[in-house]
This record gives C-alpha cells, sequence and structure tokens, in this order.
C-alpha cells in the first residue's frame, strides 16, 4: 500500500470519564469534545480519543507509548503536576535505561499505562 499517514488515534476507555478527562488536562492535553461520552485529546498535532467505557480487560492491556525529546526534563514535569496527590489511583515509576532508551511510566485514573521515553 502507498498512501501517506495523517495521524494514529487510539481509543481508550475511562472508569470515571469525567475524573479521567480533568487527568488528562492537567497532563497538559487540549480536549475537544465530540459527544457527552467522547472526546478527542490532542498535544503537539498527536492525539487519542477518550471514551466513557469501562472494560476492564480492555483497560488492564491498554498501553501508549509516547515518545518524548527529553524523558529526563518530562519526569520533572510530571512530577512538579503532583498527579499523585489530585488522583489517588495514579502512580508514576521513574526513569529506567534500556540499551535501545530510556523511559518512564504512568497509570492512569482508570489504570491505562503510559510510556514516555526517548530512543538513542
Amino acid at each position: 500500500m502507498k498512501h501517506k499517514a495523517i495521524s494514529i488515534r487510539p481509543f481508550i476507555g475511562a472508569k470515571d470519564f469525567e475524573l479521567s478527562r480533568s487527568f488528562y488536562q492537567d497532563l497538559g492535553f487540549q480536549e475537544s469534545i465530540l459527544t457527552q461520552n467522547m472526546s478527542y485529546f490532542k498535544t503537539d498535532g498527536l492525539g487519542f480519543y477518550l471514551q466513557d467505557a469501562y472494560v476492564q480487560d480492555w483497560i488492564d492491556n491498554s498501553m501508549i507509548f509516547l515518545e518524548v525529546e527529553d524523558v529526563g526534563l518530562f519526569w520533572k514535569e510530571l512530577l512538579a503536576l503532583d498527579l499523585t496527590s489530585k488522583y489517588s489511583s495514579v502512580i508514576l515509576t521513574p526513569i529506567r535505561t534500556y540499551d535501545w532508551g530510556r523511559e518512564c511510566f504512568l497509570h492512569d485514573p482508570s489504570g491505562i499505562l503510559w510510556h514516555f521515553g526517548e530512543f538513542k
């Protein structure tokens, strides 16, 4: 196939839709409300759909990798947001170094695992 891809937009669910909306706004994503149970969140031209839908097996197996320029700076900014105080179920895991690069981790209020990383 020969085509030019424009974007890739995963659909993720939320255990508590309003709480997740607030979380992603705090994380710095801009929200566009599409319907009463779905929003599009974006940053720098990249984005995802957040749905008011919760299927535990789906959520427990959802992971998103967001490549960032400087994971060290990104980690400091994550800590400054103090998300674990505001959202009791949010988990932050510090930077780990691998042969391919470095990454840190964040579980959102529903349990979706985000990887924020940079490649060597």
